[in-house]
């Protein structure tokens, strides 16, 4: 009998979870797959994201999702042990391990240190005050995202490249924003004196007040930051104070463990620290004197140390040449090299001053050192691809400053300009991807798409700034077998179907199932993904009431568990609160399971109802039956359904009220709740014109007036705020529900899955939903019916007598999953 002996793959340990570490694990499982067992530890709880994307989400353009660069589904995928939220505390170099906080030791043969960088605090008093914060990690976003909630001035130190960038997103969030730098220009490092001056203009346009030449003195607050002194003895009140001044290697780790160090962990060209077993790279290493804290030399670094760790022998990292660009919307900036100028140096300058251009391209000997853009950089990555070639400009100099268009004797097609660039030219900054890249991958995997570009290569998927130079090559590559996607987008990768054929198909060819869509409307995946089975669920759940069985399997986990997932990895429950009322039961009940299940935090909610902090997953089944068994349901605030109904005391209270707007609010909540639709739903009523129950940014809202009620509807308080619009006014408490009811069950057939009721009135008009529900009485008594009739199977549920109110039908099913 012969016995087959398989070699056992070697141990691989990745300390840091962020952009460097895991483009490096990108590049080794590209170059060997299966060469190694992968442990990687994250300090931070969450899977790898972009990090140099905070901005926009801290701006509200971009959700956390959409800056999540590998979902856990990829470690799983490649066979990879992620362990979040437990940093790595030292290194046995000599048993080869490293052990964690939580105690955890893991065995490796190779060991890559990835650990990035810190914020770095000035040392002034009241630096550790609460309410002073950086800007390094999506807790600090939080952080901040939470003071923006509350209101009040921030003032951001530092006015560099991450300063600019949380000013503005601060600001867009509603606060009033000063930024304190020391220099006297901004961002100095980046920027020439010109270039800041219009940058500085800009911002001030914004309403974001600029004080340079101000040095701190000490931040001032009594238990929480009130303000910061500067050293003129000016006092800036401050309810919060980001600190944005810098940031220094990690390397407290690389240190700790006798590893060579200076300003950071010393690497050769190889990415090999002073111990031979052991690699390092990003922004905590010191490679020949530099550390670099942009992303284009991290991802230079990672496909170095990945070959290396591949078994490669010539690959090397001789250091970098970089160019910034500031994520602010609306603010165009690029800089790269050195602009400083001196001795044996010239200037080419323009300026456009109407158009607030301003371009500056430094030469010595014929080469270009370093350039400067302002409001318009569209040229930036061919000077950035000609200083890094140390390209000889001579025969070009005399129209240089116009960019690559005006290149031979007038100005040439985008397209040309792009074709002219070489292989090695980046196209995508945020994820350090070149033309060459992009161009193998269309040709040798057939992409014909921008999103199969994104998914394939990852260029376009973050800021996005590059989409038009990634359409352009698909162009290029693809001659007249690309064509430019226009209207609705397929639903995901899975399918070129829209949404709206989606639905449709479904209707038509009565197909009641996943399965059956897929295979009817060819879905290139067999089981499809994240995106398209959400939406097909809703799809066939709103089309076929009563008949089709929810699919649990493609619901989102905080919809399966009837609570919401935190940051830590606790849940929050939300009992609903009728209207926003509740009684003294309720409060026990309340009360009594947070004493029960230990829950750490309650806290009262912008919708009037109580929400629990802090619930373990394994004891989410028993908190939900001790609520149900005082009468008390899910309130859905994970849901896409109706949330909440806020209302106003009304005509029973207030001195002003002119109906009775909290009984109206119980009956629209007991009317809407527990029906599944595209995307979450608010609503509220207000008592009189004075809307304390802020109707009129809700997705419908009731605003009672002394003849009647007028119904608004579109609203929405989120990110981007919108008044509702003005749709009809009733007399009578009957027409708001039926009015109510239709506006539910049109929005329900004719959204798409995931659009908000703001977005899909815009899309349609107003004027079709008033021909729809005001102009057509048959047709909105018909739309009323077909909402009660798919409600009566929503609410249907033997739990409802139990409970001593109705329940969604699916809630016990789903939760029993959960234990």
């Amino acid at each position: 009998m012969q016995h087959s002996l398989q070699t056992p793959r070697e141990r691989l340990v990745v300390v840091g979870n962020g952009m460097a570490g895991i483009r490096t694990l990108e590049d080794l499982l590209a170059k060997a797959p299966g060469r190694y067992d992968i442990t990687v530890f994250g300090a931070e709880p969450h899977p790898n994201y972009n990090r140099i994307m905070l901005s926009p989400v801290l701006a509200g353009e971009k959700t956390f999702d959409q800056i999540v660069l590998n979902g856990l589904d990829w470690y799983e995928a490649n066979g990879i042990t992620l362990l979040t939220g437990d940093r790595v505390e030292s290194i046995d170099r000599v048993q080869r391990t490293v052990t964690a906080m939580s105690g955890r030791a893991v065995a490796y043969d190779k060991l890559l240190i990835a650990t990035g960088s810190n914020p770095f605090v000035i040392p002034v008093p009241g630096a550790t005050l609460p309410g002073v914060v950086g800007f390094r990690d999506l807790a600090d976003v939080d952080a901040m995202l939470e003071a923006a909630a509350r209101g009040g001035r921030a003032v951001v130190i530092g006015g560099g490249l991450l300063g600019l960038e949380a000013a503005n997103g601060l600001k867009v969030k509603g606060m009033d924003v000063t930024v304190v730098h020391l220099m006297d220009t901004l961002m100095e490092r980046q920027l020439d004196r010109s270039a800041g001056t219009l940058l500085q203009r800009e911002l001030e346009r914004r309403g974001i007040a600029v004080l340079t030449g101000a040095d701190t003195a000490e931040i001032v607050g009594d238990g929480r930051v009130t303000g910061v002194r500067l050293k003129d003895g000016q006092v800036l009140p401050a309810d919060l104070v980001v600190m944005a001044v810098g940031i220094r290697p990690n390397l407290a780790l690389g240190k700790a463990a006798g590893l060579a160090c200076g300003r950071g962990i010393q690497v050769d060209d190889a990415m090999v620290t002073s111990d031979p077993a052991i690699l390092a790279v990003g922004e905590c290493v010191e490679h020949r004197g530099q550390t670099y804290g942009l992303v284009a030399p991290l991802f230079e670094m990672a496909r170095v140390a990945a070959d290396r760790l591949a078994g490669g022998t010539e690959a090397a990292y001789t250091g970098s040449v970089t160019s910034t660009k500031l994520k602010v919307t609306g603010v165009d900036v690029f800089s790269a090299g050195d602009f400083s100028g001196g001795k044996d140096c010239e200037d080419i300058t323009f300026r456009d001053a109407a158009r607030g251009v301003y371009k500056r391209v430094v030469l010595k000997g014929n080469r270009i050192l370093g350039a400067v853009l302002y409001g318009d950089t569209r040229d930036g990555g061919w000077y950035f691809q000609m200083l890094k070639d140390g390209q000889d400009v001579a025969a070009i100099r005399d129209t240089l400053v116009f960019g690559q268009g005006y290149q031979g004797g007038g100005a040439a097609s985008p397209g040309a300009a792009l074709a002219a660039l070489p292989d090695s030219a980046e196209i995508c900054g945020c994820n350090g991807v070149c033309k060459g890249t992009i161009v193998t991958a269309i040709t040798e995997k057939g992409l014909t798409s921008l999103d199969e570009v994104r998914a394939h290569t990852k260029a376009s998927a973050s800021c996005g700034s590059c989409t038009g130079q990634v359409e352009q090559l698909l162009a290029l590559t693809l001659g007249d077998g690309y064509q430019a996607q226009t209207g609705p987008k397929p639903m995901c990768k899975c399918t070129d179907r829209t949404h709206d054929e989606a639905r449709r198909a479904i209707a038509m060819l009565e197909l009641k199932s996943i399965p059956d869509v897929m295979q009817a409307l060819e879905w290139t995946t067999p089981d499809g993904c994240a995106s398209c089975r959400p939406a097909l669920n809703y799809y066939l759940m709103c089309a076929w009431p009563g008949e089709y069985k929810d699919d649990s399997r493609s619901r989102f986990v905080n919809e399966r568990m009837h609570a919401n997932i935190q940051k830590d990895g606790t849940y929050s429950v939300v009992p609903r609160m009728w209207g926003g009322l509740t009684t003294s039961a309720e409060l026990r009940a309340i009360a009594d399971v947070v004493d029960k299940f230990a829950i750490p935090t309650v806290k009262v909610t912008g919708g009037q109802r109580i929400d629990l902090f802090g619930v373990k997953k394994e004891d989410l089944p028993a908190v939900w039956a001790d609520l149900n068994a005082a009468g008390m349901v899910s309130g859905h605030a994970y849901a896409k359904g109706l949330r909440t109904v806020k209302t106003c005391v009304g005509s029973e209270w207030c001195r002003f009220g002119t109906q009775d707007s909290t009984a109206l609010g119980v009956k629209l909540e007991r009317l809407t709740w527990g029906s599944w639709t595209p995307h979450k739903v608010k609503l509220a009523v207000s008592g009189c014109p004075r809307n304390c129950a802020e109707a009129t940014i809700k997705d419908l809202g009731v605003v009672c007036v002394d003849s009647g009620y007028e119904l608004h509807v579109g609203g929405n308080g989120g990110m981007h705020v919108r008044a509702c619009d003005l749709l009809v006014k009733v007399d009578t408490e009957e027409e708001v529900l039926e009015y109510t009811g239709a506006f539910m069950q049109l929005y329900r057939e004719e959204a798409r899955y995931l659009e908000r009721t703001a977005p899909w009135l815009e899309r349609v008009g107003l004027a079709y939903l008033k021909q729809r529900l005001v102009d057509d009485p048959k047709g909105r008594t018909s739309l009323n019916a077909r909402f009660l009739f798919s409600q009566s199977f929503s609410q249907d549920d033997p739990w409802a007598e139990r409970a001593s109110g109705a329940t969604d039908r699916h809630e016990f099913s789903l939760l029993a999953e959960v234990g």
